[in-house]
């Protein structure tokens, strides 16, 4: 087993950072009560890894040679879930501390199905020695003992946490083809910590980048949240299309980049990136409704024909163009319609607000996905399209009393900024004329 070795480093209280003290409560109950049931009990993962860099987790996972059906007994508050490979949550209000039985491999167990390498089916239970096998990078695998407060280093990962190096455990093609998500996974964590990804880790990706087309589209959607969601989008956007995996995630965007049928199209979703991390650094709510309307806005414009610098919308173009782009795309990424109905909702509204005059406006202030909308101009406008004035007109009719916006109205209608409504033209009648015959 590469990476491995057959006696871990064990590295006492007094040589590691971690305490109790940096630990969750609740997680401190679940590691003491499996302890004092004489099961194995260790604090492993993320958790492990961001303490001994000194950030604050927001999850801590257990690991246990219990069984879930064990951990269950123990804990009134507790439920099982999974299938292919069942884990115990322990339940505190909201807090959930997940508890996982540690993982064996056995080739001959029907139960352990592959498909072209990739693992189906994983309730196989093992030691504490198999479970670091199966974990999917050094600075993950590292184990604090309850029992003693020691750590437990059988991969190295310390040292790579030391290097700031994210490096597979394994044979990297054997450990991608098994599951293609740990591409993402590498890039995640490299963006998020800012670490490098070793040569070794990284050199198969843009080979092995295809075996994403086989990830189911749900499980993708969940995994692109974690690259966007997170902090660090602009850093994921990045190392995504230097190892060429933005294509296989939103592949209608990476055609347009590389084809520069909207000429904005990097920096505005590099706008909208920017704005999604300063949001969640602001702990301000996002949605993943706003930043995949921004990744589709570029392909839309060129599949709607209006590539030009500043495109004229017609709100037909937009609807016709939008169905045909998200069918397109949830091929990839399934996207809930509760998402792709907003996106819609912030497409066809800029045209709308590229028309600014007349009554209807005023009544576009109230619409619920306004300040959305809105956000996406000014975006669009920072980008470097033409649309500063239309972005600075709205900012100032928000702050304006119901008299100036009024006045603001009847400024607007006289000078009439904006394309006008394309109108359909009237079909012209063939044939004989028939009169009306007289009484």
């Amino acid at each position: 087993m590469q990476n491995l070795s057959n006696q871990p480093t064990i590295i006492p209280r007094s040589e590691h950072t971690i305490s109790r003290s940096s630990i969750n409560a609740n997680a401190l109950k679940v590691l003491y009560r499996l302890r004092q049931a004489e099961y194995g009990s260790y604090l492993v993962g993320g958790c492990v890894r961001d303490i001994l860099l000194g950030r604050h987790p927001k999850d801590f996972d257990v690991a246990t040679d219990a069984h879930p059906e064990q951990v269950r007994e123990l804990f009134d508050n507790c439920r099982l879930i999974g299938r292919r490979f069942r884990l115990a949550h322990v339940l505190y209000g909201r807090d959930v501390i997940e508890v996982a039985t540690f993982r064996g491999y056995d080739a001959e167990d029907p139960s352990h199905d592959t498909e072209n390498g990739r693992i189906l089916s994983d309730n196989v239970y093992g030691t504490i020695e198999q479970d670091v096998w199966r974990r999917d990078f050094t600075v993950n695998a590292l184990y604090y003992n309850i029992a003693d407060f020691s750590l437990i280093d059988y991969a190295g990962g310390l040292a790579d946490l030391n290097r700031r190096v994210i490096r597979l455990i394994g044979e990297p093609v054997q450990r991608y083809r098994e599951d293609p998500v740990r591409m993402l996974r590498a890039v995640r964590f490299a963006a998020k910590l800012g670490f490098k990804i070793a040569e070794g880790t990284s050199a198969p990706i843009h080979e092995l980048g295809y075996l994403l087309e086989d990830v189911p589209p749900a499980r993708l959607f969940d995994e692109t949240l974690k690259l966007f969601h997170t902090g660090h989008a602009i850093e994921s956007f990045r190392l995504l299309r230097e190892y060429g995996l933005m294509k296989y995630l939103f592949p209608a965007l990476e055609q347009t980049l590389a084809g520069g049928g909207y000429p904005y199209a990097l920096e505005f979703v590099q706008q909208a990136l920017a704005n999604t991390d300063l949001r969640i650094q602001q702990e301000k709510s996002v949605t993943p409704a706003f930043l995949f309307a921004a990744f589709l806005w570029p392909p839309l414009i060129q599949a709607a024909g209006q590539g030009q610098e500043t495109p004229v919308l017609y709100p037909m173009d937009l609807q016709r163009a939008s169905a045909a782009l998200l069918a397109r795309q949830c091929r990839h990424i399934t996207i809930p319609r509760r998402f792709t109905a907003v996106m819609r909702e912030i497409w066809l509204l800029q045209s709308r607000l590229q028309r600014n005059v007349g009554k209807r406006a005023l009544g576009l202030l109230a619409h619920p996905r306004f300040r959305a909308a809105y956000d996406f101009l000014c975006l669009r406008a920072e980008a470097g399209e033409n649309l500063r004035d239309y972005a600075d007109w709205w900012t100032e009719i928000q702050q304006k009393n119901p008299e100036e916006r009024q006045h603001m109205l009847n400024v607007a209608s006289s000078r009439h900024p904006g394309p006008r409504r394309r109108r359909p033209r009237k079909r012209r009648r063939s044939g004989v004329r028939h009169e009306k015959p007289s009484a």
